[in-house]
């Protein structure tokens, strides 16, 4: 259960990468993201470590460091894919875009699970930095785990603030549109950790 839960982190972050690269559009592989990104991760996951392919909050400590991590054994397919669909230049690039994602899975796995009475702060970012007046605080994007990350991967939280504030607003994007195709066939009742 574990590893199922850890490969659908990791294929998060991969569908992160790809669609906040400004070179990724629709004709490279939206057809299905899923189909895409589920072969890209298939093809690299098992070739990963197994610490950090078991990695959670409570394994943190035992992972080694993560420059160190030796992707010569990465498939041949995982590059030439990246390559073929213009998400990489060669396959140096397509390692660092491998990489890039190890990094991103490591830092979502291994994130501490939030202390409950501490996720509501007394003064809010938004007023802090007068984005929005006080009046609208509600008019907010309520969303999981997973899409917040990817917001905040496609945009600066000013941004965020003041232009997609709303899902409306956000489903207004096409990069959120893609997401939201892919997120629509994950299994997102498993467990995250």
């Amino acid at each position: 259960m574990g590893d199922v839960q850890q490969f659908s982190i990791f294929k998060d972050c991969l569908a992160r990468r790809i669609l906040s690269r400004p070179d990724y559009t629709s004709e490279s592989s939206d057809g299905d993201l899923d189909d895409f990104v589920t072969f890209l991760a298939t093809e690299s996951w098992s070739t990963l470590p197994q610490s950090i392919r078991e990695l959670t909050y409570e394994t943190k400590d035992s992972i080694s460091e993560i420059d160190a991590l030796a992707l010569d054994s990465t498939p041949i397919s995982f590059t030439d894919t990246l390559t073929a669909y213009g998400l990489s230049e060669d396959t140096e690039s397509a390692l660092l875009f491998l990489k890039r994602t190890i990094e991103a899975y490591v830092s979502d796995a291994s994130a501490p699970p939030p202390v409950w009475s501490s996720t509501r702060t007394t003064e809010c970012e938004v007023l802090k930095r007068k984005w929005h007046p006080q009046s609208m605080l509600n008019s907010v994007a309520w969303i999981c785990r997973p899409c917040h990350n990817v917001v905040h991967s496609v945009a600066r939280g000013e941004d965020l603030a003041q232009n997609y504030y709303t899902v409306e607003l956000l489903l207004a994007r096409e990069d959120i549109q893609k997401w939201r195709r892919y997120a629509a066939k994950q299994r997102y009742g498993v467990r995250r950790g």
